[in-house]
């Protein structure tokens, strides 16, 4: 089942199950390794929300998709995928008496899961932008530069850029035209990074990945001013 359907079939708690049987098969020391990244995400976005559901359901999708779809078996990178997004929204938090810098946080999140997640997390993590110029412009110079470095990350961003931009068909609201425009720019840059040949992933993989970045250029398309 598609796991946008087990969203809004089974919410949450589907999600988490899914989960749950995606890590049967996975040696022991992964398993709770993974769980306790799970366990913080669920912990620093206890509180947020996307649209209808709890934030948690989009890292949860993040990483199931790079375990189940395309085949991955690394719990670094799944780890990653499952943290991805709490240094950008809950650097805080996560750094506590450290101090509330992002580096502060990614120290923290290098004690704990090791300083490849951590390296990951901070290629992912939209960068702070700079006041004075385009906020869109300035994501898509950083994705190019931060992604064409670091092959693993770019797996962690086409599953969460398939969650955001091939998973707009899910949203709704006045933000819709925002996000079309943020994200329709990055899909050439994305098709030319999961096309290097040191991204790795299998040749089917990265097939699905590029037809459901075609997708999310249709949806654009048709979202923005003249489609």
């Amino acid at each position: 089942m598609p796991l946008h359907a087990i969203t809004s079939t089974y919410g949450e708690p589907g999600l988490r199950e899914r989960f749950a049987i995606e890590l049967e098969s996975w040696p022991g020391d992964d398993r709770r390794r993974l769980n306790r990244a799970l366990e913080l995400a669920s912990r620093l976005h206890a509180d947020d929300r996307r649209e209808r559901e709890p934030y948690i359901n989009h890292p949860l999708r993040v990483a199931i998709r790079i375990m189940s779809h395309y085949g991955v078996r690394d719990a670094d990178v799944v780890s990653a995928a499952l943290l991805h997004d709490v240094v950008e929204d809950h650097a805080a938090e996560l750094a506590g008496a450290s101090g509330a810098s992002r580096q502060a946080a990614l120290a923290v999140l290098a004690a704990e899961f090791g300083p490849r997640v951590a390296d990951l997390v901070g290629a992912v993590s939209n960068p702070e932008y700079t006041p004075d110029r385009d906020r869109n412009e300035q994501y898509r110079e950083h994705v190019a530069e931060s992604l064409r470095r670091r092959p693993w990350a770019r797996v962690i961003k086409a599953s969460d850029f398939t969650d955001n931009g091939a998973g707009l068909i899910h949203t709704s609201g006045p933000r819709v035209p925002a996000l079309a425009a943020k994200y329709a720019p990055l899909v050439p840059v994305l098709r030319e990074l999961i096309s290097l040949p040191d991204t790795p992933l299998d040749a089917p993989v990265r097939e699905l990945i590029l037809a459901q970045l075609d997708r999310a250029a249709d949806r654009f398309a048709a979202v923005l001013p003249g489609g």
